[in-house]
């Protein structure tokens, strides 16, 4: 990860990424953070307890570090959804051409998910570890939404219709489209559309902004630490396996070496 990138997918400036991290933290963290998660997968893919293997582990005490619930709030929806990437200089001018990006959705509710006191929308990108946005809103805020928009839903439906959209934007993304315009003011709109064949129909906008940077260097110490914990976890499974097997089948652990390092 280049954290000096002038290219889409680093949504700053040269100054705004200066401003953030010094370069000597970042590229350490930066290349530990990749190390990590390429060693994760590879444990996992030796591994062959199929798609489910991780749901035998108990992750609750490395998700309770999360910094998005630590005043309250709780993570109802985490997922990677395809978006379109778009840069604006202001608000009058055309947007630059976009580029195709999976970004990380995480939206955390403040109260009972039926009826929430407030909903916050996250976005980070695997890409660029500064990139980092959020939409927040109360039901004051949202009643400006639904006077701007012509929206025919409640604040209680928020939560549902935000879910709604990101799943068919993943499920069918020739249908639904989500584009998310940035500008260099910090300032960022993403909206969901509709390809109707005959027309393009806007059915959702959101309003962003970009984090501050207290709270990138918490979100990417966070992601540094949960994958390097999760890589940790799996290596002492797969000691322990090995040890059983070893004991019980000496030649399979063999040829299961032999097999990893081909």
């Amino acid at each position: 990860v280049n954290f000096s990138s002038t290219t889409p997918t680093c949504r700053r400036d040269k100054e705004h990424c200066a401003h953030l991290a010094d370069r000597s933290f970042s590229g350490r963290l930066s290349a530990d953070l990749v190390q990590c998660e390429r060693q994760t997968d590879q444990h996992k893919d030796k591994m062959s307890g199929g798609p489910d293997l991780l749901s035998t582990f108990d992750f609750s005490a490395i998700e309770e570090m999360d910094p998005s619930i630590r005043d309250g709030h709780r993570v109802v929806y985490d997922r990677e959804c395809p978006f379109e990437l778009r840069v604006q200089d202001s608000r009058s001018s055309p947007t630059e051409v976009g580029t195709l990006e999976a970004i990380k959705c995480k939206i955390v509710v403040l109260g009972e998910e039926s009826m929430p006191q407030e909903v916050r929308v996250e976005l980070i990108s695997e890409h660029d570890l500064f990139f980092h946005f959020h939409h927040t809103v109360n039901e004051e805020r949202f009643r400006g939404m639904q006077e701007t928009q012509k929206l025919m839903i409640d604040f209680n439906d928020y939560v549902n219709v935000l879910v709604k959209m990101l799943n068919s934007c993943i499920k069918e993304p020739h249908s639904f489209l989500a584009v998310f315009v940035m500008q260099k003011t910090g300032q960022a709109r993403l909206d969901f559309i509709q390809n109707m064949e005959y027309k393009f129909v806007e059915l959702l906008s959101c309003d962003f902004l970009a984090s501050d940077e207290n709270v990138v260097r918490e979100q990417i110490t966070f992601r540094y630490q949960s994958v390097k914990n999760k890589l940790q976890m799996l290596q002492a499974r797969m000691h322990d396996i090995n040890a059983l097997v070893k004991v019980k089948h000496p030649s399979l652990l063999l040829q299961l070496q032999k097999g990893g390092t081909a």
